[in-house]
C-alpha cells in the first residue's frame, strides 16, 4: 500500500483500536484458483502473537478453509470510515483555483500467516466472544444458550474457525492532513459523514 508519510498511521495501538472499532475485515488469500476474499468479523488478540492475533470464522461450506494450508501467508484489510471530498469545500479554492477532488478514509492492511482451526472448542469460545461483544449494546442481550442446544450443535458444526497471527501492520490515515488548517475546517462543515468528520478533527 502507498503511504505518503503525512498520512502514515502511528503506534501499533492506534492501529488495533481501528480493528477493534470496525472488525469486519476482507480476508485475501491465494488459493489455486487465484486471489480470493472474503468479509469476516474477526476478534483481535492484541498481545498474542508479534503483532497480534485476529480470529475468525467461517461457513464450512465456504471453500476458502480448504484452498489455504496453516502457515500460508494472507492479507486482511479494515476500512473505518470513507467519503468522496469537494474542492468546493477549501476556502483556498476561491483564492487559487488549485484544488481537485479527492477521497478520505482510513485503513489497516494485517500482514499474516494464518492457521485453520477446525476445532469445536475453539469455534464455540470464539462465537461466544463474539456474541457477547457485539449484543452488548442491545436491552436484552442474545446469548448461546437462548437457543436450544442441539440447534447450537448443529451451527458450530457447520463453521471452521481460523487464526491469522500478524506479522505486519500498515495504516493509512488519509484525512487531509496535507491540506491548511482552514481547508481541514471547511471540509469538516460540509461532510455529511459526521463520523469521517470526528476523525478528521482528531488528526
Amino acid at each position: 500500500m502507498y503511504i505518503p508519510d503525512h498520512f502514515k498511521a502511528g503506534s501499533e495501538q492506534e492501529l488495533h483500536a481501528l480493528i477493534a472499532a470496525h472488525p469486519l475485515g476482507a480476508l485475501v488469500t491465494q488459493g489455486p484458483n487465484g486471489l480470493d476474499a472474503n468479509h469476516i468479523p474477526f476478534e483481535l488478540e492484541a498481545g498474542q502473537g508479534p503483532s497480534g492475533t485476529l480470529l475468525a470464522h467461517v461457513a464450512r461450506a465456504n471453500s476458502v478453509w480448504r484452498e489455504v494450508k496453516d502457515g500460508d501467508e494472507v492479507l486482511v484489510i479494515f476500512r473505518a470510515e470513507q467519503g468522496y471530498i469537494s474542492p468546493n469545500w477549501y476556502p483556498s479554492k476561491q483564492e487559487t483555483h488549485r484544488t481537485v477532488p479527492t477521497w478520505n478514509y482510513s485503513v489497516v492492511h494485517a500482514h499474516g500467516k494464518i492457521a485453520i482451526r477446525d476445532d469445536e472448542r475453539f469455534v464455540r469460545t470464539l462465537v461466544a466472544r463474539l456474541t457477547h461483544r457485539h449484543e452488548a449494546s442491545q436491552p436484552q442481550p442474545w446469548k448461546m444458550s437462548d437457543a436450544p442446544k442441539d440447534y447450537i450443535a448443529d451451527m458450530v458444526k457447520a463453521i471452521v474457525g481460523i487464526e491469522v497471527e500478524i506479522t505486519r501492520l500498515t495504516g493509512k490515515f488519509k484525512l487531509s492532513q496535507n491540506r491548511e488548517a482552514r481547508d481541514v475546517a471547511g471540509v469538516v462543515e460540509n461532510l455529511g459523514d459526521r463520523a469521517l468528520a470526528d476523525a478528521m478533527r482528531q488528526k
